[in-house]
This record gives structure tokens, C-alpha cells and sequence, in this order.
């Protein structure tokens, strides 16, 4: 899926404030987690990153946390090895991987939930992730756009002007026309660096679901679910604990 821009991750993302974010989750985290929980090793609650990417959230967690992370994209997993050399990373499907074990807070950040695609395997998600959670734990998940708030036909660009990297990633907000809860973007890439210039294009879709959605999914998953409309950066949080 990152195949090509992994590399270029972190650059293109650099307006993210992770540490904000970090923060953010950490005080949200120790809030609700119950310290006598079956999520505390050793002092500190353990916590599984779900798509975890290049591990800038979760090099900032493992601050707080005994952290470790799951991603589908090798390519990205290569990333966060060398950031976070010495935590445990996974290479998994969210829908259906399995650790053995639980943790005292799973969080699947940046929206990285929306290619689960269909209502189906968002249920599929949201209970493989309900699963490794641990008695007294916390589920975090950052959602994608709703279709209602998912502007098509909208022009987009993002730069990068570092002194070895111009990179330039433009897309048009789509559709898929098969699927019209399914939105699509088409990366397309123009990238100068010492070794040259080269363009590629990626093709991300990701499922635009509703609020009901979401809530009837983590409600399946045995869960009580909160929404923060806000979240970390405006697209809201759903915080979920298990029903005792």
C-alpha cells in the first residue's frame, strides 16, 4: 500500500504534532485504565499499536507505556524498526490477528481504520482489537471522514522543501463508483532527490462510515463507547472500555 512513499512517510506527515498528540493520549490512557488492571507490567500499563506505521506515536508512547506495534505494510514496519529498534512490532492484518495476550490500551490512530473498507470488516476490527484488550482497559480508535463530511471533487496538495527532498503529492477527493462509501485517493507523487527525479502514483481507499457505524460496531464488540468529536486533529475519537 506504502510501497513506493514509505520512505517519504515521515516527510510528507511532518505537520502532524505527534508529541501533542502523545500527550493527549497519555492523559486520556491513564485516566481510565485501572492500575490494578491485567493491562500493568512492571508499574506501567502495556499498549498495542494498531497500524503503527513508521512508529512515531509509538516511539513517543513507549515513553509512557511497555508499547508495542502492528502494521500490515512491511515497507513501513522497516521505518519503525529502525525508529524504535528494541520494541516488538508484529506484522498483521487488523481484522484478524491474534498476539495471544491483552493489553491495557490498543489504539489504532490517524484514521488508519478506514481501510477496513466495509461495515463487515470494521466489526472484524473493532473486535480483534476488543480482544486483546485487557480487563480494566482502554480502546482508542481515530476515525476517517463520515460521508457527510467528505468533500468530492476537492483538489488537494501537500509540499515538502527540505534541503535533499522536493516532494510534491496532489489528489482529487473520489469515490470508488462501485462503492460510493468507499473513498478514494490517487496519490500522485512528484519526488527530486540527489539520486533524481521520479513521479509515481498510489491508490489509498478507505471506507467512510457513519457514527452509527462505528458505535454499533464496538457495541457488538462488547464495548461502551465515548466520542470526542474533536480528538486529536479534528477528524474525533471513539474511547471504549469493555462492559463488565
Amino acid at each position: 500500500m506504502f510501497s513506493k512513499s514509505a520512505q517519504f512517510y515521515d516527510a510528507v506527515y511532518g505537520f502532524k504534532d505527534y508529541e501533542a498528540e502523545a500527550e493527549k493520549l497519555r492523559e486520556l490512557i491513564e485516566a481510565r485504565v485501572g492500575r490494578g488492571s491485567g493491562g500493568v507490567l512492571t508499574g506501567r500499563s502495556t499498549l498495542l499499536d494498531v497500524a503503527c506505521g513508521t512508529g512515531k506515536h509509538l516511539e513517543l508512547l513507549g515513553q509512557y507505556f511497555v508499547a508495542e506495534g502492528l502494521d500490515l505494510d512491511e515497507e513501513l514496519l522497516q521505518v519503525a524498526r529502525e525508529r524504535v529498534p528494541g520494541t516488538v512490532l508484529h506484522q498483521g492484518d487488523m481484522t484478524n490477528f491474534d498476539l495471544g495476550r491483552r493489553f491495557g490500551a490498543v489504539v489504532c490512530l490517524f484514521s488508519s481504520i478506514g481501510y477496513v473498507r466495509t461495515e463487515e470488516r470494521l466489526r472484524q476490527a473493532v473486535a480483534c482489537m476488543a480482544r486483546h484488550v485487557a480487563q480494566g482497559g482502554v480502546l482508542v480508535v481515530e476515525p476517517w471522514f463520515a460521508p457527510e463530511t467528505w468533500q468530492l471533487g476537492r483538489p488537494h496538495a501537500l509540499l515538502v522543501n527540505e534541503p535533499a527532498l522536493k516532494l510534491c503529492r496532489m489528489n482529487v477527493s473520489a469515490v470508488d463508483p462501485r462503492e460510493p462509501a468507499v473513498s478514494v485517493l490517487d496519490f500522485q507523487y512528484l519526488v527530486a532527490t540527489p539520486e533524481g527525479v521520479e513521479h509515481f502514483t498510489e491508490r489509498h481507499a478507505l471506507g467512510l462510515f457513519t457514527r452509527e457505524q462505528y458505535q454499533a460496531a464496538f457495541e457488538a464488540a462488547g464495548m461502551t463507547v465515548e466520542h470526542d468529536a474533536e480528538g486529536l486533529m479534528g477528524r474525533g475519537l471513539y474511547v471504549a472500555t469493555a462492559n463488565t
